[in-house]
């Protein structure tokens, strides 16, 4: 059976399919079958995996038919993705041999590197698991698999406390203030601050993850160990809690909810026309509400209204 293809990862099953479906143009799988001597179903699943090396494609219609694609162009974007994939590897060991050095050094215990959405996304969700008291946060955008954190619901139902500080940038992308405030009323402390550079994720203070750039082409992460430098992001933490605005506190107050929903996006640095976005308003009619809470509250711009708010508990 020939195996020319085996190199770029064809098996030689598979390419004696590719090649009957070649002189063919198109056929079914029970075409083929007996032409190789084996089951339709076998000749089904070849086809299938042709189709995902792109060396075939799938017809239109109920019935189940294939199409070679010609060689010369398939095949060549097959080397290219097998060579992207090495690619890879080789960057995963440049990667393994940080780890390495790193564990010879004597610092592999405290600082791990990850690479890859999907790891990362993992990682979150461990360290929220594994917490039994509290998970600290900084959050802003990008988001590399989705904004939502279902764990986070459960962990609160578990007695953990959840306190989060998020970039303005955050309340900008769609369905986010929705899912806070939904977080907010299963108990999480929120709180919004202009300016964070960083996403972290703190548990129980003896385990952070941060990614270490915002690109989401290249996703790398570092998950930090008790040591020095957890100590310093604890600190860096507390300092952006300390500076951030409450976002979306459940208190009573004599202004209705629309217009502690514009105060609250006011006081997070939002532009008119975001604040206007989230709430599904003209930037028109926005002002005009701007203006009557400026005249109740007695304030003259953003700060003055966010503080004098803050004072009597609106927000």
């Amino acid at each position: 059976m020939p195996s020319d293809l085996t190199p770029a990862g064809v098996d030689p099953f598979d390419e004696a399919v590719y090649r009957a479906i070649l002189v063919r143009r198109t056929a079914a799988p029970g075409d083929l079958a007996e032409e190789l001597g084996c089951s339709s179903d076998r000749v089904a699943r070849a086809l299938d995996r042709l189709r995902d090396h792109g060396l075939v494609g799938r017809l239109a219609g109920n019935r189940r038919r294939y199409a070679a694609i010609e060689p010369q162009a398939a095949v060549a974007a097959l080397v290219r993705a097998r060579s992207a994939e090495l690619d890879q590897v080789q960057a995963a060991a440049g990667q393994l041999a940080l780890l390495f050095a790193a564990a010879n050094s004597g610092t592999g215990e405290e600082i791990e590197i990850v690479t890859g959405s999907e790891a990362l996304g993992r990682w979150f969700v461990q360290i929220q698991q594994e917490a039994r008291e509290e998970v600290i946060t900084l959050d802003r955008p990008p988001y590399a698999l989705t904004t939502s954190n279902p764990i986070e619901q459960t962990g609160i139902a578990r007695g953990v406390h959840y306190r989060a500080v998020y970039a303005p940038e955050a309340l900008e992308w769609p369905g986010v203030l929705d899912d806070i405030r939904e977080l907010i009323s299963h108990g999480e402390q929120a709180r919004v601050l202009p300016g964070l550079r960083i996403k972290l994720a703190i548990a129980d203070r003896r385990i952070a993850l941060m990614p270490l750039s915002l690109d989401l082409s290249e996703v790398r992460a570092a998950v930090i160990r008790p040591s020095t430098l957890l100590d310093g992001l604890i600190d860096y933490w507390e300092m952006c809690w300390r500076a951030a605005v409450p976002l979306l506190a459940p208190v009573e107050d004599p202004v209705s909810e629309e217009d502690r929903a514009l105060l609250t996006l006011l006081v997070s640095g939002l532009k008119d026309e975001a604040v206007a976005r989230q709430l599904d308003w003209s930037v028109r009619t926005m002002r005009r509400r701007i203006s009557r809470l400026y005249e109740l509250l007695g304030a003259a711009n953003r700060f003055q209204a966010g503080a004098i708010a803050a004072r009597r508990g609106w927000i």
